[in-house]
């Protein structure tokens, strides 16, 4: 038996001696009277009675450990010309100290907060502020739409808002404040102040009464101690997407929360305290929680925080730059980042430029990394790349190649196997266990490991439809995808993305990963459209490379050679429309959902997490230049 074998069926036959064992690594004001408490299923807790602090864990305890004037956050930001680096000392300072301000105006324990802020510092400083004070912080990714902001204040009702004045788009200046104000007009329960950080390039306007300076208030404030709070008690809240159209808020709880990302370091990214760990995506999101801020610091490592774009800012070299300029050991992003870049840099002539040799592991999630996608990168870094896969559900990965207990062959398509903790099985249509290389709904048999959101946001209802009344004694991921005959484990894209094809059930996302191999596509979308026929057929999206002399038409039928020859004529696969980008969510995210509504002639609403929204005129119009053009462009604009 191999290691990961060892660790892997600890963690499933035994979770509490297992988890009771990783929880060591965390400091505890009181230690836990249970690990696990299974008594209110399928609403499971982790580590029932202790109490602990995760600020506590994230700075404090380094300072009095001997890191100290360790760097423990380096801030990169290209749209702004700044760099600032802050030693543990330097930011546990600048956290107390904002905890005291918000202390001055009432947050205590369990109130909430709203974080509604660009890729600054304050952002993290902020986050951990509240963790202080064991006030649970809900972070809004900056510059979403007023209406978001509004229903996000009334669901989780913050006594503060924190923001800043603004943020940089490429050359576009965004000011948040009108977007603030709109959303406090708009919302039912409104904060009863609102802080806000003054950039330099943009000035807010201060409402008197209300809003507050945060310099101003964070020079007049006594610094706060960390407050003890139950394991069990609410660290955050971070809204994802609904099909309702009102926004899930997960939970995330400080107990397992910390113990998990603790383990998830060296385990899953063979990252150790000291080393430099850099993950680029957005504290709005549940890879900014978790490995921008709380994993690294509670780990003991220096963290990038990165304002900026992967191309553009100002050209492809960006990352490389950032990881040769701050000693990067370990890189997490999304493919759709990786993609860009390919499409800039195909011949990857900007990573010569730069001295990469501290950098070991590129590990990529978000968006099913497609094979060619992995063959590019790994055959151009020399490093490892990592395929994982996570949810914002989840808080931390499912599956990967864990790098720090044993690494295995790379299957490009796959995300390796479980991590430690996470009994995932592949469910047919009848919800039984499929067998090997059978394509089902992937699931995972409860308990789910510690730092997993235990419930929604005073929706406790809300979370058994969504993840477990599907199948009960499991957790509903959503995704689908196969278990093969060694165990690796290939999702294929969300349940939702398979079409049906005159009675053949196909994954657009296996025909992504076919098209993804033409030599000219940057990157691709393919979804399924109506057809009165043959119920759906699939329709593909690309974007070329930089450089691309061949014809369009031609690209396009070696396209469809390509599904015909993998999959077979009945996919019926005969459209491709070649466009200059892809809408896609600000993390990164594709949006499939709206690009089928486009075609299907039905009205969408814009989604307030897009990108830019003028990529769906693109997407409408490709259609029509295809002869399968939606019959309307009608859309909601919030």
């Amino acid at each position: 038996m191999g290691k990961y074998e060892e660790i892997f069926q600890k963690s499933i036959k035994d979770p509490s001696g297992f988890w009771g064992e990783a929880a060591e690594a965390i400091d505890w004001y009181k230690k836990w009277d249970k690990v696990l408490d299974d008594s209110n299923k399928p609403f499971y807790r982790w580590f029932v009675g202790g109490e602990l602090n995760t600020c506590y864990n994230a700075l404090d305890r380094h300072v009095k450990g001997g890191r100290a004037n360790q760097l423990a956050l380096i801030y990169d930001s290209p749209v702004t010309d700044t760099i600032q680096k802050f030693t543990y000392a330097e930011l546990l300072d600048l956290v107390a100290r904002f905890a005291g301000a918000l202390k001055g105006l009432g947050v205590g324990k369990g109130d909430t907060v709203i974080i509604y802020m660009p890729m600054i510092p304050q952002a993290l400083i902020a986050m951990l502020a509240c963790a202080r004070l064991g006030a649970i912080h809900s972070v809004v990714f900056g510059g979403f739409a007023p209406h978001e902001l509004a229903i996000r204040i009334d669901d989780a009702k913050p006594k503060v808002l924190i923001s800043a004045s603004g943020a940089k788009e490429g050359t576009r200046v965004l000011e948040y404040k009108p977007m603030i104000d709109k959303a406090f007009e708009l919302s039912k329960n409104k904060p009863q102040k609102c802080i806000i950080y003054q950039r330099p390039f943009v000035k807010a306007p201060i409402i008197s009464g209300r809003d507050l300076d945060w310099d101003e208030l964070a020079a007049k404030a006594s610094p706060a101690d960390c407050v003890p709070v139950k394991a069990t008690d609410p660290l955050y809240i971070l809204y994802t997407s609904g099909t309702t159209g009102v926004p899930k808020g997960i939970v995330r709880d400080n107990g397992g929360h910390a113990v998990a990302l603790r383990w998830s370091l060296p385990n899953i990214y063979d990252t150790y305290p000291g080393e430099v760990y850099w993950a680029a995506s957005d504290v709005g999101w549940v890879v900014g929680h978790s490995y921008i801020v709380y994993a690294p610091l509670i780990t003991g490592c220096t963290t990038v925080l990165y304002e900026g774009k992967p191309v553009g800012t100002p050209d492809p070299g960006a990352f490389w730059r950032v990881v040769s300029e701050h000693g990067v050991k370990t890189l997490f992003t999304a493919p759709t980042a990786f993609r860009a870049i390919k499409r800039e840099d195909p011949s990857g002539d900007f990573i010569k430029k730069y001295d990469i040799s501290k950098f070991k592991y590129l590990f990529l999630a978000g968006e099913r990394l497609d094979p060619d996608t992995y063959h590019w990168a790994h055959d151009l870094l020399k490093k490892h790349v990592v395929d994982h896969w996570w949810q914002t559900e989840t808080g931390w990965p499912i599956t990967a190649n864990c790098m720090g207990i044993e690494q295995f062959p790379v299957k490009p398509g796959s995300s390796t196997k479980p991590v430690p903790g996470y009994n995932i099985t592949i469910l047919d249509a009848d919800g039984k266990p499929a067998g090997p290389n059978q394509t089902g709904v992937i699931t995972a048999k409860l308990p789910l490991p510690p730092g997993n959101s235990p419930t929604l946001w005073n929706a406790d209802a809300r979370y058994l439809e969504a993840y477990c009344n599907m199948y009960p004694g499991y957790y509903f991921t959503a995704d689908g995808g196969y278990k093969d005959d060694d165990g690796y484990i290939f999702v294929m894209g969300r349940v939702d993305d398979v079409i049906n094809v005159a009675g053949h059930r196909l994954s657009t996302g296996e025909m992504e990963g076919i098209i993804a191999t033409h030599p000219d596509v940057a990157e691709c979308a393919v979804i399924g459209v109506g057809d009165n026929l043959k119920g759906q057929l699939p329709i593909g999206f690309v974007v070329l490379k930089a450089g691309v002399r061949k014809a369009a038409d031609e690209i396009k039928k070696e396209v469809t050679k390509l599904i015909r020859d993998e999959i077979g004529a009945f996919a019926c696969y005969k459209e491709t429309a070649v466009v200059a980008r892809l809408p896609k969510t600000r993390s990164g995210k594709i949006l499939r959902s709206t690009m089928r509504k486009i075609a299907d002639s039905e009205k969408y609403t814009v989604p307030s997490t897009i990108d830019d929204p003028a990529t769906l005129v693109e997407i409408s119009q490709a259609l029509k230049g295809i002869g399968y053009a939606a019959k309307n462009d009608e859309c909601i604009t919030l």
